[in-house]
């Protein structure tokens, strides 16, 4: 099987529709979103694009994903009110976990955050410590994370963690929507879009601080800064 591993959209749906055209030319099986997927502007929009799917789907439920309808907070009371009772109730109801067997790569658990959180903070520069720790119980060999963002691709003893970045927030210092094709290798990819024309319909949603969102999406954050903060932190909700 060829796995397609899309994470972190939190509903920038021009991002998820440009992915989307890409992986028409890709001889892929199924797609995983690993986490994330309405939290954010558009999530009308982007639950419209992803009910439209003709490729096999599944999803993994992210922090973001379960606090709609549970954050009280302007922005979160916002994000609920975006999503009917179905909306809510699908979104809240993603898997913890997902287990593909992968072409090339065996038996793969993609989660969001790690094996044991959705809030826990994984990256390439995460101590073999603490890898040793969130894999403890974890049959899988190779592991999809998400949640902090930055794509990577790494070794740990026999444990291979990877992270497709984010397709709709990328916190890697330069724009563009980042996933992965997984199955027989991993390759951590790249799809540009009108950023300025999504900036524009973020603008006019009235989401509350909606310019944060702007401003992250025309000027996205470093590798190396978002690396620091989330190991610095370890667990961020």
């Amino acid at each position: 099987m060829r796995v397609a591993a899309l994470a972190d959209v939190h509903a920038n749906a021009p991002a998820l529709e440009a992915v989307l055209a890409d992986l028409a030319y890709e001889d892929v099986d199924l797609v995983v979103f690993c986490g994330d997927l309405t939290w954010g502007p558009l999530p009308n929009e982007t639950l419209a694009i992803v009910r439209a799917m003709q490729l096999p789907t599944r999803f993994v439920r992210g922090n973001g994903d379960r606090m709609v309808g549970a954050d009280r907070s302007d922005r979160g009371i916002w994000i609920a009110a975006q999503h009917d009772d179905e909306s809510r109730a699908f979104v809240n109801g993603f898997e913890q976990a997902v287990v593909v067997d992968v072409d090339g790569l065996g038996a793969t658990r993609f989660v969001h955050g790690s094996p044991r959180s959705d809030e826990e903070c994984v990256t390439e520069r995460t101590p073999p410590q603490r890898v040793t720790e969130l894999m403890a119980g974890v049959s899988e060999r190779t592991v999809v994370t998400a949640h902090v963002h930055v794509s990577y691709d790494r070794l740990v003893g026999d444990v291979r963690l990877t992270s497709p970045g984010s397709v709709g927030r990328p916190y890697e210092g330069e724009r563009g929507a980042r996933w992965a094709m997984l199955g027989p290798r991993v390759e951590l990819r790249r799809t540009d879009y009108d950023h300025e024309r999504t900036a524009e319909l973020y603008r006019a949603t009235g989401l509350p601080d909606v310019e944060a969102d702007v401003q992250a999406l025309l000027e996205p954050p470093g590798r190396e800064e978002m690396i620091g903060h989330a190991e610095s932190v370890v667990f961020s909700g």
